[in-house]
């Protein structure tokens, strides 16, 4: 396995690595630069540890047994969840794209270190999905997301390359309903212009304040960069074992 990308030095802000800040602070961070590099630092052990593919579950019958902590990906097809999953655990292939997106219907398992199991959710909102694929996907989601007592929080990911769509926000109610900590996170954030990419970390920061079940730190990320990797270990190590 890879190493990881290497954390920000002991000391400097999580806001100077490609992460989103809230004012006037980085809320839900360590309060102290000392506190914030634990933290770093913790993610980062956490994510160098062995990361492997254990199940895959097609329907809510099929689910593996409870057990560790879980943290499920979620978000539009193509919008770079597999990367992610890829840049956090150092992989290159650990999480497949589907060859056909927007078909893939199954819940793919990941355990991590024997501390987290990360949750690959089918994508959603691929304009040539059948009828019945959508459907189901929102069925699975949802028994899912509301019948699962190990799950502590769905990464929804947005890309900020592009607007905000209907489906982004059906995604929000949904976790919404099901009473589901979420946390909005861009992908993609190498490619808008720093004016444009500030623009819509404003403009989700926003979104996050209007939805009672999404937590107040919004994440902006780059797969291709390394940005805002270590930012979001750090967040998701705090829910391990």
């Amino acid at each position: 396995m890879a190493d990881p990308a290497p954390h920000p030095s002991r000391g400097q802000p999580p806001g100077q690595h490609g992460v989103a800040l809230t004012e006037p602070d980085f809320i839900g961070a360590p309060a102290t630069a000392d506190e914030q590099a634990e933290a770093l630092e913790a993610g980062r052990l956490l994510f160098a540890g062995e990361a492997r593919f254990f199940y895959a579950a097609q329907r809510i019958d099929q689910l593996p047994e409870p057990d560790l902590p879980e943290i499920a990906f979620a978000g539009r097809s193509n919008v770079g969840k597999s990367s992610l999953i890829n840049a956090l655990t150092g992989h290159k292939a650990l999480a497949r794209a589907s060859s056909e997106p927007g078909r893939t219907k199954q819940l793919n398992f990941f355990a991590l270190a024997d501390r987290m199991t990360l949750v690959d959710m089918p994508g959603y909102g691929y304009a040539k999905a059948a009828k019945e694929v959508k459907e189901d996907w929102q069925g699975l989601m949802f028994d899912f997301l509301r019948g699962r007592p190990t799950l502590r929080r769905v990464v929804l990911l947005l890309d900020a390359r592009i607007e905000i769509k209907q489906n982004d926000l059906d995604a929000m109610k949904l976790l919404n309903r099901a009473a589901v900590i979420f946390q909005l996170v861009l992908t993609k954030c190498d490619v808008p212009k720093p004016p444009k990419l500030a623009a819509k970390l404003v403009e989700i920061q926003d979104l996050a304040k209007r939805h009672a079940a999404a937590y107040p730190v919004v994440l902006a990320t780059s797969s291709g960069t390394g940005a805002g990797i270590p930012e979001l270990r750090a967040s998701l190590a705090e829910l391990a074992l």
